[in-house]
């Protein structure tokens, strides 16, 4: 049988998860930059029904585990539990509670008192839904018509005037959804909501559902790119090695000539900076558009487009044949850069080099001239 390997996480990787997922950033993104399989990342968030769980917190008036230390100490020096109570100007009832629950006079070890406490202090509240049945009934009927939670809030604040048993938030409809471990609202009731998702993501994404947000379509794209009159539109995507490897490569739509820029990861900001480095090292004749595939890796395209005041557009689902020099391009690439080879071990200089020779070979569609030197004369003849 084959064994299924446990990641266990710790606590610093959990609260980083969480920041992450809370910024906006996809599971296979987390995964990449914690190191983690993006299966791993998924599980950890359907636990909680993307929803990230609220910090625990020691009460105020709790004990301190210095507090406990001293105790230790005060019991091995043989003072009372009243002279202790004294120093720590506590009560002596609850120094004698604290003593006696862990351990009496002789077992008491702070590090161990302060741990069990700890773990005792875990007392979750059951949520307003699950402590009435009537309002737990009513939501389940509006969303089963297919309400949004932020309507049923409003509706209940309205039509139930003076009841205040008849009140919930929109957040609390959302998260007794989620979190299905609360055991109050039936997973099947989520398939009623507008995106059917199974988890909460976070209003900070910039990819919704697949869709990449204020995404300029293809079709949106000047004519004198379709028709590769002019240069300086440019056609853009991943090429990805093994081991979650990538490097970006950009191919002019009129000379086919091509750059390659050397990439960490695909974090969509990471992507953005690295493009705009390498595309203001161009004069400004060859820096009009890029056209982009439809991944999320250049979700941040706004931020490119400021850097650069060059406007990307995004090809259809589907659709690789909308940017096929950058295709036939990739093609040509696996002849440097085999499949399942990691790409992270090339430095940009090795990138420069292997575009160079690309860029210095004859093409038949470009009537056997090299793409240098097309771009060469269609730059001096557009002056």
């Amino acid at each position: 049988m084959r064994r299924i390997r446990r990641y266990r996480w710790s606590t610093a990787e959990r609260r980083e998860l969480w920041e992450r997922w809370q910024q906006g950033q996809g599971q296979t993104e987390i995964g990449r930059a914690l190191g983690r399989p993006t299966a791993s990342v998924q599980n950890l968030l359907m636990r909680d029904g993307g929803i990230a769980p609220a910090a625990r917190r020691r009460a105020a008036r709790a004990l301190t585990l210095a507090e406990r230390e001293e105790i230790s100490r005060g019991l091995a020096a043989g003072t009372t539990i009243r002279g202790i109570a004294r120093l720590l100007r506590r009560a002596a009832s609850t120094v004698s509670r604290e003593v006696h629950r862990h351990g009496g006079f002789g077992g008491y070890r702070a590090c161990e008192a302060d741990r069990r406490a700890w773990d005792r202090a875990r007392r979750p509240q059951a949520c307003k839904l699950a402590r009435h049945a009537r309002l737990r009934s009513v939501v389940a009927a509006q969303l089963a018509l297919q309400w949004s939670p932020q309507q049923i809030s409003a509706w209940l604040e309205r039509g139930y005037p003076g009841d205040e048993t008849m009140r919930v938030s929109h957040e609390t409809i959302y998260r007794s959804l989620f979190l299905q471990a609360r055991g109050v609202l039936k997973k099947q009731l989520l398939s009623h909501l507008r995106t059917r998702r199974q988890m909460r993501r976070s209003r900070h994404a910039t990819n919704t559902s697949g869709h990449i947000l204020d995404a300029i379509s293809i079709r949106e794209r000047p004519a004198e790119a379709d028709d590769r009159a002019l240069p300086g539109h440019w056609e853009g995507d991943l090429l990805c090695g093994g081991k979650s490897s990538q490097i970006a490569t950009l191919v002019e739509r009129r000379s086919r000539f091509v750059m390659l820029v050397k990439l960490k990861s695909k974090d969509s900001a990471h992507v953005a900076e690295c493009l705009s480095k390498q595309v203001l090292k161009l004069p400004a004749v060859l820096r009009r558009s890029i056209t982009w595939d439809r991944g999320t890796e250049l979700a941040a395209h706004k931020r490119f487009t400021i850097a650069t005041d060059v406007k990307v557009y995004f090809c259809d689902p589907h659709s690789p044949w909308q940017r096929g020099s950058n295709e036939n391009t990739n093609g040509l690439l696996r002849q440097y850069f085999p499949k399942g080879v990691e790409l992270s071990q090339f430095s940009q200089q090795q990138l420069n080099q292997v575009a160079k020779r690309l860029n210095q070979r004859p093409r038949q569609t470009l009537g056997w001239n090299t793409p240098a030197d097309t771009l060469h004369q269609t730059v001096a003849s557009t002056g």
